[in-house]
């Protein structure tokens, strides 16, 4: 998982925006969310306050560790393994994507420009395809 110094820099400064209308990020994300894949909503409490609060949260602490990836790494893989128990599917992470990204724009307005977009969408999908890797890893070949 593994970015550009420049996306690392665009997707924190971005995010300090974003942090600061966390709940309000949150709740357009699970509307987005259950709106493109409404068969992953039993999978979530009824009351999403908390639930957004966790997702703001562990997100926070992703940006913090971009840069990071030893410390990242281990981090994300055990958040998958977690999600797994959760009952999250490897193809639930397109629509997280999706939701995100919309979530992203609604809340960053003009200041997502297509250098931001990029930036976050590559910061997401290394993200998810490290966290399916982790949780789902490929079977060894047969000897």
């Amino acid at each position: 998982m593994r970015l550009q110094d420049d996306e690392v820099d665009i997707v924190r400064g971005s995010f300090w925006h974003v942090s600061r209308m966390g709940q309000e990020t949150a709740a357009m994300f699970y509307d987005r969310l259950f709106e493109i894949a409404p068969q992953v909503r039993p999978l979530f409490p009824s009351d999403l306050a908390e639930q957004g609060t966790k997702l703001m949260s562990m997100l926070g602490s992703i940006v913090a560790r971009l840069h990071d990836h030893e410390v990242l790494f281990p981090m994300v893989a055990d958040l998958a393994r977690r999600h797994v128990d959760y009952g999250a599917q490897p193809a639930h992470y397109e629509a997280v994507g999706t939701a995100l990204m919309a979530a992203l724009a609604r809340t960053l307005g003009e200041r997502f420009t297509p250098e931001v977009e990029a930036a976050w969408r590559n910061a997401y999908d290394a993200l998810a395809r490290t966290m399916i890797e982790a949780a789902w890893p490929p079977a060894l070949p047969a000897r």
